[in-house]
């Protein structure tokens, strides 16, 4: 026996610190709910834990940033509501305007309603914000935009160049067609001779050899061409005869005889000059171009309108007349001074030139930039992870209804105010559209987010978290080896004392 070294004691009282030790690990899990409380816990595990904290708490905040686009495109969206009412009521307004009932106090007073509601919608775009960004207003900086083309109602085929002009063609005009041009009625009225002339000579038909060109009438065509004059020409002791040069009916072609009687036939089939065709009635034709000879009138030659009655016009008097209106409805928002009509051939405009096909220089509005923000809405550094919002600015120059008139003396400006109108709202919708759309893909966004979130936390949950029922079982072992350790120390410690009998 010896008293030095109690090693039963000593045993006893090593396992009961491990014990107590693994007693207030348990303790510790049981008490913050984690299964690791320090990188000595699990240090992998923590490792893992910590990346799945960052992208979940980065996802939270990506899915709280798509919910505050949401709020944004939605204030954007709500104003634009209203931008609309106000144009669908400014189209009925120029509606109204373009009838001819109206006096002019009357359109004035719808002038008067126009220019407010022209107003309110800058104002509108002026001070629509959310979290101090007008959404509206556009971005700094300016940008030219060129307007939509206008065909003034006439009859025929608008063409948008995509390079800053427009192509028009009207339907073809002959005469005795009725035709509306600015508000007021027109009789295509008959061609005058020197109109005839005139059109030959400037598509290239002249007296000189293979110039040709066609004149139908009914449901005939006769061409014309012109042929060099063909010698007569004596081979041994015979002759062939030509031809005299001038024009022949292409159908029945000059050719060579040897009789003077069938030459003089040939030469008998020769047409005088070109300019004396100009007294037959039809279409004439011309290096692809026509023009029609009516005789419902003679228009006067110095100004394409008839002397008797100012409502029958030449073709091309219709085409001049055409083209200013052009113009005119081509002007509506035009804040840069752009807008201009010519003729296809780059002529101006005038009664006695253009044949009904015209360019126009389109209007253009000096306007800010646009809105541009974008939306991070993952938990990564990642472009992928933006979502970008654009939005034009929504004034009333942008619209392309600057300056609106629909206070004239026949309703002319409101009838071409109806067509600016209704490009600005197409446009509102185009906006309204694009938001929406961008609307419904943070909704689908903020749907995944969550999911990944959700998804997410549960793994890093089984990995973190302590499994409560688990620990207790742990717990309460290790509770119940706590109070053997005490009681086997206990008897440890009383073991000695048998020592003392010898003592005595």
């Amino acid at each position: 026996m010896v008293v030095q070294h109690n090693m039963q004691a000593a045993n006893a009282n090593r396992m009961l610190n491990v014990t107590t030790g693994q007693q207030a690990k348990s303790t510790e899990k049981l008490s913050s709910g984690y299964r690791i409380n320090r990188a000595a816990d699990d240090a992998a595990g923590l490792t893992i834990s910590e990346k799945m904290r960052k992208q979940i708490r980065g996802l939270d905040r990506a899915s709280t940033n798509a919910q505050d686009g949401v709020s944004a495109v939605q204030t954007a969206e709500g104003a634009l509501t209203e931008v609309h009412s106000m144009l669908q009521r400014m189209n009925e307004l120029a509606t109204q305007a373009a009838n001819g009932t109206n006096s002019t106090t009357d359109r004035k007073a719808i002038q008067d309603e126009v220019d407010q509601l022209s107003t309110e919608i800058d104002r509108v775009s002026e001070t629509t914000k959310f979290n101090e960004t007008y959404l509206l207003k556009g971005d700094q900086g300016t940008k030219t935009i060129n307007l939509e083309a206008h065909d003034a109602g006439l009859k025929g085929t608008l063409t948008n160049n995509g390079d800053g002009t427009a192509t028009f063609t009207m339907d073809a005009l002959k005469g005795g067609d009725k035709i509306s041009i600015g508000g007021k009625q027109y009789t295509i009225g008959g061609t005058t001779e020197q109109d005839v002339k005139d059109f030959l000579k400037k598509n290239g038909v002249e007296d000189k050899a293979d110039s040709t060109f066609s004149i139908t009438s009914g449901n005939k065509t006769v061409t014309y061409k012109y042929y060099a004059a063909k010698a007569d020409v004596a081979t041994g002791g015979n002759t062939t005869y030509g031809y005299d040069a001038g024009w022949y009916n292409e159908a029945d072609a000059p050719t060579t005889s040897t009789t003077t009687g069938d030459q003089a036939t040939v030469n008998a089939k020769k047409k005088d000059s070109y300019e004396a065709f100009a007294t037959q009635s039809g279409t004439f034709t011309a290096a692809g171009k026509t023009l029609e000879k009516a005789t419902i009138t003679d228009a006067n030659p110095t100004d394409g309108v008839d002397d008797k009655d100012s409502t029958v016009i030449s073709v091309q008097k219709a085409y001049e007349l055409a083209g200013k209106e052009l113009l005119k409805a081509n002007q509506i928002g035009d804040t840069e001074g752009h807008a201009s009509v010519k003729n296809a051939d780059d002529s101006d405009l005038a009664y006695n030139a253009g044949n009904g096909s015209f360019k126009i220089n389109l209007a253009q509005a000096k306007v800010a930039s646009t809105l541009s923000f974008n939306l991070h809405v993952g938990a990564d550094a990642d472009l992928t992870n933006k979502i970008q919002v654009n939005i034009d600015a929504m004034d009333s120059a942008s619209l392309g209804i600057k300056g609106l008139n629909v206070n004239d003396k026949n309703g002319t400006a409101g009838t071409y105010a109806i067509d600016a109108i209704s490009d600005a709202i197409s446009k509102v919708s185009s906006q309204r559209s694009s938001l929406g759309a961008v609307q419904n893909r943070l909704e689908h966004t903020i749907n995944n987010l969550d999911n990944v979130v959700e998804n997410t936390t549960s793994a890093e949950s089984r990995i973190r978290d302590t499994d409560m029922a688990k620990e207790m079982v742990n717990y309460s072992k290790n509770n119940i080896l706590a109070q053997a350790g005490q009681s086997m120390l206990a008897q440890a410690n009383q073991s000695n004392q048998g020592v003392l009998s010898l003592l005595q």
